[in-house]
């Protein structure tokens, strides 16, 4: 059968889809390859959340193209830029593009790749519905410490920037025995910790079932040492989950907190369904249960009329809270959504550029600050690579916070838990040396 080279874009629901699509070629006798050059089959598994991601992949298919000098290969797109853009993708003369398929509809990637052989006619689907979940497909991992499980597809919030419930449809959660199954599969494969993955990961619901009771069910698994979740939302956190995660020891004390913005004008026009009140007495909260929680957010900077005093009210927020980190972005308008139809991308480029500079340099004074008061701390740190990006003689490994760990390589290997002394920080990593090798 046809060999087939796999690139992935985005999230972390992306790479999750992208191991049911292995998992779903392979039943098929699909060949996966890491080798672009001999591949007869070239699928990108796509984002739409930002119009960067869109031009890489328009460049990535170009020079996929010219390498193959002509070669016969069949160019397929996959996920939320499929939906969004099918059309495009499939008209535009500059983009050879045989077949799409859109997040609901990779089970029906083999009957696509057989049609389009077959045929040569262009062929999409991009079906969204209200019931998949992919439960029955157990994903293609090539192994590590940490799994990625998607609990639930879709939302239903409909932030007015956000392309999502147009490109992953509405909200359906998966049986949380079915969830446990696959927790139970991956320990006895030997992963250590398990992230739980949703667009809106906390209003998780299955029956009368909500996230909590799924968070506490995972951490029976025995195997399974760490239990992360992403993305949530604010108006999700209900007191019972906020205890699971303060009192269950194998559930991360680290909350991803997407602020998007600080105004409450904004904030409404956004969708959010929050104020800025309501945020910080979120926050409040949830330090007052979980005194060492580590909080990251998201920001969106320019948003249509945002003006130079809402934006103040972003700073604000950022400097009263002092998140541990944030992913900041300048607004970017994505076709169908309520803001691309309702307000004009009234913002200018440079405006958002000084905004997006300026809260990039607060938020790294204050990652700085507070990672070097860890310093002189000790940290149980799960090795997840035995080099790193600048140095071999150096593994990285993360904290119960999730944050970056860098210490001299050793007599200790990945997927082992190691106790590191905290020596020095940066605003983006912490330095360390092993003090004790744990029997985990």
């Amino acid at each position: 059968m046809k060999k087939v080279y796999i690139e992935t874009y985005g999230c972390q629901m992306n790479v999750y889809d992208t191991e049911l699509v292995k998992a779903i070629l392979d039943k098929h006798n699909y060949t996966l390859t890491d080798n672009e050059a001999e591949a007869e089959v070239f699928l990108l598994n796509t984002c739409s959340v930002r119009e960067n991601a869109n031009r890489k992949v328009y460049n990535r298919i170009q020079q996929f193209k010219s390498k193959r000098n002509g070669d016969r290969v069949l160019i397929g797109v996959l996920g939320c830029m499929a939906t969004n853009f099918r059309q495009q993708l499939l008209k535009d003369p500059r983009l050879p593009i045989d077949f799409i398929a859109g997040p609901d509809s990779y089970k029906r990637l083999p009957k696509l790749i057989e049609e389009v052989s077959q045929t040569g006619e262009k062929i999409f689907d991009v079906t969204l519905s209200e019931f998949e979940t992919y439960s029955d497909v157990y994903p293609s991992r090539s192994g590590g410490v940490n799994a990625w499980i998607a609990v639930m597809r879709g939302c239903d919030n409909f932030c007015t920037f956000c392309v999502v419930p147009y490109t992953r449809g509405r909200e359906r959660s998966r049986d949380p025995e079915n969830v446990v199954a696959e927790v139970q599969q991956l320990a006895a494969e030997g992963f250590r910790q398990v992230t739980l993955l949703g667009q809106n990961v906390n209003s998780y619901r299955f029956e009368d079932k909500d996230f909590a009771y799924l968070l506490e069910r995972v951490s029976t698994v025995e195997g399974i040492e760490r239990i992360r979740f992403t993305s949530p939302h604010p108006k999700d956190f209900p007191d019972s989950l906020l205890r699971v995660i303060a009192e269950n020891p194998k559930v991360c004390k680290q909350i991803h907190l997407p602020l998007q913005a600080g105004n409450d004008r904004v904030l409404e026009m956004m969708n959010r369904t929050y104020t800025q009140k309501e945020f910080l007495d979120l926050v409040d909260k949830i330090r007052n249960l979980i005194p060492d929680v580590v909080l990251t957010t998201d920001i969106i900077v320019g948003f249509p009329t945002e003006t130079d005093a809402e934006f103040e009210d972003t700073v604000r927020v950022v400097e009263t809270v002092q998140f541990d980190s944030a992913f900041i972005f300048k607004y970017s308008e994505r076709p169908k959504t309520v803001a691309a139809r309702r307000f004009p991308d009234d913002v200018p480029d440079e405006v958002k550029t000084e905004r997006i500079v300026r809260l990039n340099d607060i938020q790294k004074k204050i990652s700085y600050q507070k990672n070097l008061a860890h310093v002189g701390e000790i940290h149980e740190v799960l090795i997840e690579e035995e080099k790193t990006k600048k140095s071999p003689d150096h593994y990285q490994g993360r904290n119960d916070g999730n944050k970056i760990v860098i210490f001299p390589k050793g007599e200790y290997r990945k997927g082992q838990f190691v106790n590191v002394r905290i020596l020095d920080a940066t605003p983006h990593v912490l330095l360390g040396e092993v003090v004790e090798i744990l029997d985990k």
